[in-house]
């Protein structure tokens, strides 16, 4: 009797466990204004909980959580649950759907939730007031415009701390920020940021709100009916900017007004010596849709660096290696001018390089002999016979084989030795032979050494192979 009382007692326990695990959802207030916190409460009853992960709700992102553990009792009988507490800031009417928590080793799920936001008393002076500001309403891809930040706050008004939150640019270019600038205007104190951006693309592009949250104190009772002093947060959003963006004409891709030249280290190297050049564009536009300023030149071996953009210029530095004299191309660029709204294009000179050692091309001539007047020559022969004419032949042909076979030669060649140790000397021995796949692989991987800062090693069992089957000393 005493098992089976033990037996009823532990599936009595266990059916109270299971009776008693629940989740339940809340919210403190169903009802707030746009920038206030708002807490979602969930109250879980049950011995062994696991926390969920929850990293944002109602399209915001967490602020902050808390727990508690509350105990009640009810006709007699205490009970104790757990309450987690999320607080974050929407901005719009939102549903939280049921959540799911594990408890006692059984996932149970919450009930849904509303929230009501309310938009901003207008009647009410507030302390703090951002603005986005722009007096732009269409403009290029491409086209630069300023966005002006203004945040208010009220010289009476006081923030234990404060986080601000840019604007999200998506779909532009943030090309400059300025520094904060404060001044006083009435009765409050106004610091003014200014954003200069571009559009990446056509159609309707929106800079969505700002973001100010302010941190202050308030007085609250506690359970107890103590006063005591609270810390609350509050969101300021700032407006939102739209903006059509119209596309720019066909065969252009900037827009703006530029000007570019060209440098070079020198006018005059020697063969294989790298030549720097740098390309320079200055002006305002979407310099950022620039990949590379990289020209072609036939049996020029040419590397250009990653584009550097600083404020309204743009850097490409190049490198040319050569054998022979060459000219650098006209760089050439074509942009839709703003104010003359006309497409415009501007190129540089050409500049020509002159390459010390240069190996002289020669010129392929085919020349057509006519009237070829045939000499008859006399040709005085020995009459053999048939059968030492075959013998000669036979023992020719015999010793011939035996030579191939025994290679005796193989004993007076030494093994050439590869001084791999210069790699320009090394690099110059392998161009006359970089029209061959494996040569150019080589010669690729010298040349990015030598001038573009590379540390690959050479394979050198490969190399050997090349330098004897081209007969390279």
């Amino acid at each position: 009797m005493r098992s089976l009382g033990k037996i009823l007692f532990s599936l009595l326990a266990m059916f109270q466990v299971i009776l008693f695990a629940d989740v339940k959802a809340s919210f403190e207030q169903n009802s707030i204004e746009i920038g206030d916190m708002a807490t979602l409460n969930l109250s879980i009853t049950g011995k062994n909980i696991m926390r969920p992960q929850i990293q944002s709700l109602c399209n915001s992102d967490i602020v902050s959580t808390g727990s508690r553990t509350n105990i009640e009792m009810l006709n007699g009988t205490y009970s104790k649950s757990y309450i987690l507490s999320y607080q974050f800031s929407p901005q719009k009417d939102c549903v939280i759907e049921p959540i799911e928590v594990e408890v006692d080793g059984v996932i149970e799920k919450s009930n849904s939730v509303s929230l009501k936001i309310n938009p901003a008393d207008a009647t009410k002076t507030s302390p703090f007031i951002l603005s986005l500001e722009s007096g732009v309403k269409e403009v290029f891809v491409g086209e630069p415009f300023e966005v002006t930040l203004l945040f208010k706050q009220k010289s009476d008004a006081e923030a234990i701390d404060s986080k601000y939150l840019a604007p999200d640019f998506k779909g532009f270019w943030k090309k400059y920020e300025s520094k904060p600038i404060q001044h006083k205007e009435g009765e409050y104190i106004v610091t003014k940021v200014t954003y200069k951006i571009a559009p990446q693309r056509a159609g309707q592009l929106t800079v969505v709100p700002a973001k100010m949250q302010i941190a202050s104190r308030s007085n609250a009772r506690d359970m107890f009916g103590m006063w005591m002093q609270n810390v609350n947060w509050k969101t300021y959003f700032s407006n939102e900017i739209s903006v059509e963006v119209k596309p720019l004409p066909n065969g252009v891709d900037l827009v703006g007004n530029f000007t570019m030249h060209v440098s070079v280290d020198k006018n005059e190297i020697n063969a294989n010596e790298a030549l720097n050049a740098v390309v320079t564009i200055q002006g305002e536009g979407n310099l950022e849709d620039i990949k590379t300023l990289k020209p072609y030149i036939d049996n020029v071996s040419i590397f250009d660096e990653k584009i550097d953009i600083q404020n309204s210029i743009l850097n490409q530095k190049i490198a040319f290696v050569a054998d022979a004299n060459f000219t650098i191309p006209p760089f050439v660029i074509k942009y839709f001018d703003l104010k003359s709204k006309e497409i415009k294009t501007i190129s540089t000179d050409a500049i020509p390089i002159k390459v010390n050692g240069a190996k002289v091309k020669k010129e392929l001539t085919i020349k057509r002999q006519e009237n070829i007047q045939m000499q008859e020559q006399e040709i005085t022969t020995t009459n053999f016979s048939k059968f030492w004419v075959l013998i000669a032949f036979i023992g020719g042909l015999a010793s011939g084989i035996v030579l191939m076979i025994v290679k005796p030669w193989k004993r007076f060649i030494k093994e050439k030795e590869i001084n791999i140790k210069d790699p320009k000397v090394l690099l110059m021995k392998l161009l006359p032979f970089k029209h061959e796949i494996e040569v150019q692989t080589m010669i690729n991987i010298l040349e990015k050494n030598l001038y573009s800062g590379g540390t690959k090693v050479l394979d050198k069992k490969e190399l050997k192979v090349i330098m004897r089957k081209y007969n390279l000393s």
